[in-house]
C-alpha cells in the first residue's frame, strides 16, 4: 500500500517533466523563428546599405597610404623566436651579419666627424664621436626594421658591431677596465635613450625632433638655434634619402652613401635621381 503514493507521484513528476520540455521546445522553436526572421532582416539592411555605400561618390576621392606588407610567421617560428633562438630567414644569415657589419662600418668611415665637432660645437672626444656615431646607427635601424625578419635580424648585428668597436676604441685609448665598464654602461643607456626619444622625434614634428636632438647629441648644451635647423634640416634629408634605397639591396650588401651635412642646395636630394635613358634605349 505505501508503494502506490510513491507511484502516483513519480507519475505526476514525469508527466510535469514531459510537459515542461514541450513547453520548452515550443518556445525554443519560436525564438528561433524569430531570431532568424531578424537575421533576414538585419542582412537584407546590411546588403541595401553596403551597396548604398558602394555606388557613393563620397569614397572615390579617398586615398589610402600604403603600408608595408606584413610577413606572415608560423606559430613554430614565433615559438622558436620567443625562445632565443633565429627562425629560417629568406637570405643567409652570414650574408646578413656580413651586410650588417658592412652597413656600420659606412657609418662609422663614410661621416666627417671633424665637421660635426666645428658646426655643432662639441669637443673632439670619445663620447662625442659616439653620439654623432650612434645617430647614423639609428637612422640605419629604422630603414632596416621595415624589412621583416630578415631587417630586424640584421638591427641585431649592427648593434652588437657598434658595441664592439666601442669597446675597441676605448681599448686604444687607454681606458682602464673599472672605467671602461663604467663608460660602457652610460653609453648603453645613453643609445637606448635616445632611440626612444629620436624615434619620437622622426614621427613628430620638427619641434619635437629639435629636442630629442638638443637632449641626445648636444647633451642640452646647445644655446645656437641655428645648429639645431641644421641637425633637424640634416635628419630629415638623410631619412628621406634613405627610405628610397632599396630593401633588398641593403639586406645583402649594407652599402649606405650619406648626404654632406651642410649642402648649397638640400631640396635637390629629397629623391633619388632616376637614370635616364636616350631613344636607344641606352
Amino acid at each position: 500500500m505505501y508503494r502506490r503514493p510513491l507511484q502516483v507521484a513519480a507519475r505526476c513528476a514525469v508527466r510535469a517533466a514531459a510537459s515542461r520540455g514541450a513547453c520548452a521546445k515550443l518556445l525554443e522553436q519560436d525564438w528561433c523563428a524569430r531570431a532568424s526572421a531578424a537575421g533576414q532582416l538585419s542582412r537584407s539592411s546590411c546588403l541595401t546599405q553596403s551597396r548604398v555605400l558602394h555606388i557613393s561618390t563620397e569614397l572615390c576621392s579617398v586615398k589610402e597610404t600604403p603600408q608595408h606588407s606584413q610577413e606572415e610567421v608560423g606559430a613554430f617560428t614565433k615559438l622558436i623566436e620567443a625562445m632565443g633562438f633565429t627562425a629560417p630567414l629568406k637570405y643567409n644569415k652570414w650574408k646578413i651579419k656580413i651586410a650588417a657589419l658592412r652597413m656600420y662600418t659606412c657609418c662609422v668611415e663614410r661621416i666627417n666627424y671633424d665637421e660635426f665637432f666645428d658646426k655643432c660645437s662639441l669637443p673632439d672626444t670619445l663620447n662625442s664621436w659616439f653620439l654623432v656615431a650612434q645617430l647614423h646607427v639609428w637612422m640605419c635601424l629604422v630603414r632596416m626594421r621595415q624589412e621583416g625578419r630578415e631587417g630586424k635580424f640584421m638591427c641585431r648585428y649592427i648593434v652588437h658591431s657598434m658595441w664592439e668597436d666601442v669597446e675597441q676604441r676605448s681599448k686604444i685609448m687607454g681606458i682602464d677596465a673599472i672605467h671602461r665598464k663604467e663608460a660602457m654602461k652610460a653609453m648603453t643607456e645613453t643609445f637606448y635613450a635616445a632611440i626612444f626619444g629620436y624615434d619620437e622625434g622622426i614621427l613628430s614634428d620638427d619641434c619635437v625632433l629639435a629636442a630629442a636632438l638638443w637632449r641626445n647629441l648636444f647633451n642640452c648644451q646647445c644655446d645656437d638655434p641655428q645648429q639645431l635647423e641644421l641637425m633637424v634640416e640634416y635628419v630629415r634629408k638623410q631619412m628621406q634619402f634613405i627610405e628610397a634605397l632599396d630593401g633588398e639591396d641593403l639586406l645583402l650588401t649594407g652599402e649606405v652613401k650619406w648626404r654632406p651635412l651642410v649642402e648649397e642646395n638640400a631640396q635637390s636630394i629629397l629623391k633619388v635621381v632616376s637614370p635616364t635613358y636616350n631613344d636607344a634605349g641606352l
